[in-house]
């Protein structure tokens, strides 16, 4: 659906890291604050191209000249796409760092070949459920095979926050991520939009760092939003 960039990263365990993106369609989730429902409601399918790894590459390449050194991959939920494994060994043959964030619903094999692999159960707040079964079969396998990982968890309010609790308790050891989630999806105006992100990044740190409970834990705001507010290919 889109490829774009260069930009830097605004969540999870690379946040802050330029990049490149390139997104994909289609979603087994429906959150209600999502932030790319247009990949899964229909609003973006004329968006929509069937694109083989070199069309991408090339993309990627014609975005500022240069081969990409570092790409994410996003959605909707890329680990849809069996297909991904033949861009993800194009990518890192070409010497690319690759990174991918899913909701960990889904298993592919390719999830082996991701050099930064965010996994991100849904809260609550989303109104999606979590299969817990799917989730614990995953990230197993990702422990087994050797592969740097992390888990996030984006929070909106106190029943999100104990939600990620039993997550961070369920998998200990693993990277642990809390990042605020944007409530606000709609507004256009970024100077509106900042000091409401501000606030929500400030009470999501005063209740952890309250809770003597929440340890080894990094506790992240939605950067992208932050700088470009609800901007779109950024």
């Amino acid at each position: 659906m889109e490829v774009f960039g260069p930009t830097v990263q605004g969540e999870g365990m690379v946040i802050g890291r330029k990049t490149k993106f390139v997104r994909t369609a289609g979603c087994d989730y429906r959150c209600s604050w999502c932030d790319s429902a247009f990949t899964w409601d229909g609003t973006g399918k004329d968006d929509i191209r069937l694109m083989n790894p070199d069309d991408i590459l090339r993309e990627l390449t014609a975005l500022d000249g240069s081969a990409p050194d570092h790409v994410t991959l996003s959605g909707g939920n890329p680990a849809l796409l069996p297909q991904l494994g033949a861009l993800i060994a194009a990518l890192r043959a070409a010497g690319a760092v690759v990174a991918l964030e899913t909701q960990g619903s889904k298993w592919q094999d390719w999830f082996l070949d991701i050099d930064e692999l965010t996994i991100s159960p849904k809260p609550p707040s989303s109104g999606m459920t979590t299969d817990w079964a799917a989730l614990e079969r995953i990230v197993a396998r990702l422990a087994q095979g050797g592969r740097h990982f992390s888990l996030k968890v984006v929070i909106f309010d106190e029943t999100d926050l104990a939600y990620a609790a039993d997550v961070h308790l369920r998998f200990p050891g693993i990277p642990f991520y809390l990042q605020a989630g944007n409530g606000r999806l709609g507004e256009q105006d970024r100077a509106q939009l900042l000091p409401y992100l501000l606030a929500r990044y400030e009470w999501l740190v005063d209740r952890v760092v309250a809770d003597a409970g929440w340890r080894d834990v990094h506790v992240l705001p939605q950067l992208h939003a932050w700088i470009w507010g609800n901007k779109k290919g950024v």
